[in-house]
């Protein structure tokens, strides 16, 4: 799938019934991340973090780009875009938004809303972007066509908060993408595949 038929396909009304019901939905603190396509030669690729691993919460965890909402945000693609610069030094004038998916409510009390995006021309990201050795301890990409294959998620379910969930987890090279992460990408995935 190339960067302009992704846009056409996440572009679609959401049908809020493909999406699981949030065990947490007490979680409100707003929070957004940047769900970044980096286009290549031969297909997109998405954009992750590692997680610095002396960080208290979450340390080396895959992630997007992200975090919680400031006060001097201007809204949630600000806050997406903002927090990509600090952590990674990824330019916002680079960055071109296609929209926001459904917020996705997490065990830590956050409200997150993945702000979908791509990038206006490639960039090489052990080259060109800048790393904030205080939250990220490493970037790297995954095509787009591995996250939206349903053979490379595996769901487990696990009992939180006294109730049944599904957790997702893909595994791509040396990572394995977990937790909210891969569950933003599973429903990406649904609603980019579901005729």
């Amino acid at each position: 799938m190339n960067t302009n038929d992704f846009i056409k396909a996440f572009q679609r009304p959401w049908d809020y019934n493909l999406h699981q019901r949030s065990i947490f939905p007490e979680a409100n603190r707003p929070a957004a991340v940047l769900l970044c396509l980096n286009p290549q030669d031969t297909e997109p690729h998405v954009i992750f973090t590692e997680r610095a691993h002396h960080l208290k919460h979450h340390a080396g965890q895959i992630s997007f780009p992200g975090g919680k909402v400031e006060n001097s945000d201007k809204g949630l693609e600000h806050t997406a875009c903002r927090e990509a610069e600090e952590e990674i030094g990824l330019s916002s004038e680079l960055i071109n938004v296609v929209g926001a998916m459904p917020e996705y409510k997490t065990i830590s009390g956050f409200a997150v809303t993945p702000i979908i995006a791509y990038l206006s021309s490639m960039i090489n990201i052990h080259k060109d972007l800048r790393l904030d050795e205080n939250e990220v301890a490493s970037v790297f990409e995954v095509p787009l066509s591995f996250l939206l294959s349903h053979e490379n998620y595996e769901t487990k379910q696990l009992t939180r908060k006294n109730q049944q969930t599904n957790v997702h987890y893909i595994k791509y090279q040396q990572h394995t993408i977990w937790g909210a992460t891969a569950g933003m990408l599973f429903q990406l995935k649904e609603h980019i595949l579901h005729k």
